[in-house]
């Protein structure tokens, strides 16, 4: 019987006994990653299936890995690396293009988040932040089972750090344990109560129909039932990996209090908003200011967002809503930079409470439209 992550009651009873002996080693103050090594492997066969496609990604990313931090070392060739940069991101690629192509899908759950992992390690290793590349750690930052399908996005050093800690037997069970359950607690609250009922007592009723009325029932609905929902995926991801002796980002944090677009962006989905800004937007901007592109960085900054968004919507799929979505986002950060900068009853009001509140729901609303658009209920005919 195949498991589904995070779908079900069978699987969180799955989950919690298989939990139990990294408890144990936990309390014992041993090192959990060599049974968190091995529950991600049985976990991922439950889950996936005895398949090809993913032992063979597998070994062809730490492969690449692997060579390129050995070439590195050797030599800092821009042309290599870009070979190296797209040979990582190539699978995610090949899937992307095979969903609208073929009937034959060619990739497998969770290869979107992997891809990043494996991109990001790349540009590392050039960089040189990364510097030596461990066989096992690689393997197990792969495989670690709770951030699988839905992320959080994480980042290798950052996870190799938790992998060598020392965990005292109190902060395991103050800062892991207790912590751990909450999130995973909060999880069903979110994904198994709230989203639920939402779906099947609200969104679920809305008419196909599009019209004005029923196009703005549909965005209030999705985008709670798309928080709750995901913000369930990520609360149990989060807990697991804190039983496991893993801290991995949080993910969300109250997005729909936002005054901004911007702040927006750094509440919803966080680990992925930051590996976007790091590794694309904040790369572009450095780039362009030293090869003088644009005759200031505010120019440069507003070209690095759209690109940034609009090549998050690609990430997504290549269906054109998601484009739509993508540029939508970069145009509302946009304009978000603008008025700031220029509006002087902005600048006059911004630390009242009356205009906070002001702004909190007017981000709220172009955020849900943002959401709206991603669902893809306009473009449903």
């Amino acid at each position: 019987m195949t498991l589904i992550q995070y779908e079900d009651y069978f699987y969180l009873y799955v989950l919690m006994i298989s939990l139990i002996p990294a408890i144990i080693l936990g309390v014992f103050e041993k090192q959990i990653k060599y049974y968190g090594m091995l529950l991600s492997v049985l976990m991922i066969i439950a889950i996936m299936g005895i398949g090809k496609l993913f032992p063979i990604f597998l070994l062809c990313e730490i492969t690449l890995i692997k060579e390129y931090s050995i070439i590195r070392k050797k030599t800092d060739n821009k042309y290599l690396y870009y070979f190296a940069l797209f040979c990582s991101m190539l699978p995610l690629i090949i899937f992307k293009v095979s969903l609208l192509t073929s009937s034959i899908k060619l990739g497998f759950i969770g290869l979107s988040y992997l891809n990043f992992k494996a991109i990001q390690m790349i540009i590392e290793i050039h960089d040189g932040a990364i510097e030596e590349v461990n066989i096992f750690e690689i393997l197990y930052f792969f495989l670690f089972f709770p951030t699988l399908t839905s992320g959080p996005v994480d980042r290798s050093r950052r996870f190799n750090d938790d992998l060598e800690k020392k965990i005292t037997r109190q902060e395991y069970l103050d800062d892991y344990l207790v912590a751990g359950i909450k999130h995973i607690v909060r999880g069903v609250a979110y994904k198994f109560i709230i989203a639920a009922l939402i779906n099947s007592l609200w969104m679920n009723k809305i008419s196909t129909d599009i019209t004005f009325l029923n196009a703005l029932n549909y965005m209030y609905a999705y985008s709670l039932y798309l928080f709750f929902d995901f913000g369930g995926y990520s609360s149990f991801a989060v807990g697991t990996s804190y039983i496991l002796g893993i801290r991995v980002p949080e993910n969300f944090n109250k997005p729909f209090l936002s005054k901004s677009m911007k702040e927006f962006w750094n509440r919803w989905h966080i680990s992925l908003s930051k590996w976007f800004g790091d590794y694309i937007y904040s790369r572009f901007v450095l780039s362009s200011m030293r090869k003088k592109r644009f005759k200031n960085k505010v120019i440069a900054s507003h070209v690095g967002q759209m690109i940034t968004m609009t090549t998050m919507g690609l990430w997504h799929g290549l269906k054109w809503f998601y484009i739509i979505y993508g540029v939508y986002q970069g145009l509302a950060l946009v304009f978000t930079d603008i008025y700031e900068r220029k509006s002087k009853f902005y600048k006059l009001h911004k630390k009242e409470k009356w205009f906070q509140y002001v702004q909190i729901i007017v981000t709220f609303h172009v955020a849900c439209f943002g959401l709206l658009l991603f669902s893809g209920y306009l473009f449903n005919k």
